[in-house]
C-alpha cells in the first residue's frame, strides 16, 4: 500500500474550498487528457454523504471504470471517497480542510494499493505513485484556482 499527501493553501473560505473539491463538474475539468466523465450514480453537481459516482476514463492507454462512494462526510472539514469497484485493490482518498491565518489549507491524503501481488507492488512504486501524485497536484491547483476566482459571498 502506498500513501500520498498533498497540502495546498487556498485564499478562499473553507466552505468554498470544500464545495470545489466535491464538485463533479470541476473534477472532470481537473483531469485533462483522460476523457474522464461520470457515467453512473451522481453525474453532476456536488457529491455528498453516501452518494456514489462511476467514472470512465482513459489511463495508461486503457479505458477504465471506477466507482467511488462518499463514506465519511463532515462539512466543511473532511470527506472521504472510497473505491467500491475498479482497477485498484484499494483506493481511499481523504480530503481535509482547515482554516488558518485567513487562508484554507486543503490536504489530500490518498492510500492506494494495486492488485497482482508483487507485480502490483512494483507498479505502485515505479509508476502509479508518481502518476497519481502528479494528477492530484494538478487537481489541487485547479480546485484552488476555482475557489479563489469565485466572487465573495
Amino acid at each position: 500500500m502506498q500513501s500520498i499527501t498533498i497540502d495546498t493553501w487556498i485564499d478562499a473560505p473553507i466552505e468554498r474550498c470544500f464545495d470545489a473539491a466535491r464538485d463533479l463538474d470541476l473534477h472532470v475539468a481537473s483531469i485533462p487528457g483522460t476523457n474522464e466523465r461520470a457515467i453512473g450514480g451522481k453525474l453532476t453537481g456536488l457529491i455528498g454523504a453516501d452518494e456514489e459516482v462511476t467514472w470512465r476514463a482513459r489511463h495508461f492507454f486503457v479505458t477504465q471504470e471506477l466507482t467511488s462512494r462518499i463514506t465519511r462526510f463532515d462539512p466543511p472539514h473532511h470527506f472521504r471517497d472510497e473505491m467500491q469497484r475498479g482497477a485498484f485493490k484499494s483506493f481511499v482518498h481523504d480530503h481535509f480542510f482547515v482554516r488558518e491565518n485567513g487562508r484554507t489549507k486543503m490536504t489530500d491524503h490518498l492510500l492506494f494499493a494495486a492488485p497482482l501481488g508483487i507485480l502490483g507492488r512494483i507498479a505502485e512504486v515505479v509508476v502509479l505513485r508518481r502518476y497519481l501524485n502528479r494528477m492530484l497536484t494538478h487537481r489541487a491547483h485547479v480546485i484552488a484556482r476555482a475557489a479563489e476566482s469565485k466572487e465573495s459571498t
